[in-house]
């Protein structure tokens, strides 16, 4: 493992992909640090509430002070022993971009609960604007500290899914995780210790996945908690005209079933999941489960229309004879 002259840990635009020859060239939204946020705003490299004014020390460990020899052993030793569960874990959350998979979250905690129209607008925007401001800070912090991903300081390591195109520390996948829950779990108090498993498991899928270090998981989810806090904190102090509190908190327990299980996704799409850099060989579950069902199907009409025809006359019988080889040249 080399280190970078200006750190004293490897950096992201200075090593290849396992894979790969070059250093990445393609970063994905490079500024995105500096986009347009709803309740905090970058001041002189510092973030301050956007309604208060008071700054916001996020807390997130500086890269400067792990110990990145024993992350990667981890994702090494992860990578080599995946369960089908683990697989299924790291293919639902990587699955399109990170807010993707919240977003039906939300929409059944809304249904279930039988939230009003104008609340469930007000429910999402708070999300929604809660994870973007998430995603900057996040995406801040990845392109200047730009630290190296587990396959660029192991020229060998094949990853499960393809790995991002910017730096991986802190994970963006587990700061989405981590605002979500606790936005979520303003609005539905009940719901708050499913919600924040699922946002460890959504963490933690990256490591699944291979493209992250534990830490980055870890202090993703805690970066991600602080801008969910500091957003439900915002809410907490808007009033309507009657001075009375917008929201009211839906606090009776009707313990939800959300997603992910089964792992399948919610709004389906076939994403390109071709990789530039190095990654396992494995089956695609997509096209077994395609093709599975509908051959049983027919096989199961064949047989039983076989069973039928052989109470039938001689001339029949040939008739399934002939049908017979059909099926053997189908299948």
């Amino acid at each position: 493992m080399s280190k970078s002259r200006t750190t004293n840990y490897s950096r992201w635009d200075e090593l290849p992909y396992a894979g790969e020859s070059r250093p990445v060239e393609n970063p994905e939204a490079p500024f995105a640090g500096s986009w347009t946020t709803y309740f905090i705003r970058l001041e002189d490299e510092k973030w301050v509430s956007t309604f208060t004014g008071e700054t916001i020390p996020f807390q997130v460990r500086h890269p400067s002070t792990i110990n990145w020899y024993r992350e990667l052993p981890i994702v090494q030793r992860t990578l080599r022993n995946l369960t089908r569960e683990q697989k299924a874990i790291a293919t639902y959350w990587g699955t399109g971009v990170a807010t993707k998979q919240w977003t039906p979250i939300a929409d059944q905690l809304i249904d279930a609960y039988g939230v009003e129209a104008p609340r469930g607008a007000r429910i999402l925007a708070a999300l929604h604007a809660g994870l973007n401001d998430a995603f900057v800070v996040t995406w801040f912090y990845k392109f200047k500290w730009l630290v190296a991903r587990p396959n660029q300081l192991d020229d060998e390591l094949a990853t499960f899914l393809c790995t991002p195109r910017h730096p991986t520390y802190p994970s963006g996948h587990a700061a989405v995780a981590g605002a979500a829950a606790v936005i979520l779990s303003y609005y539905f108090p009940a719901e708050r210790r499913q919600l924040q498993q699922l946002a460890e498991e959504a963490a933690q899928s990256r490591l699944y996945a291979g493209v992250h270090f534990p830490i980055d998981n870890e202090q993703g989810l805690r970066l991600g908690s602080q801008v969910g806090e500091l957003v439900t904190r915002q809410l907490q102090r808007n009033r309507d005209t009657e001075n009375q509190s917008i929201d009211t908190p839906y606090r009776n327990s009707l313990n939800v079933k959300l997603t992910p299980p089964p792992y399948e996704q919610v709004i389906p799409f076939q994403f390109d999941d071709s990789c530039d850099s190095l990654v396992a060989k494995k089956s695609n579950p997509k096209r077994n489960n395609t093709y599975q069902i509908p051959i049983r199907m027919v096989q199961s009409y064949f047989i039983n229309l076989r069973k039928k025809l052989s109470l039938m006359s001689s001339k029949k019988i040939r008739t399934d004879s002939f049908i017979s080889r059909i099926v053997v040249r189908i299948f």
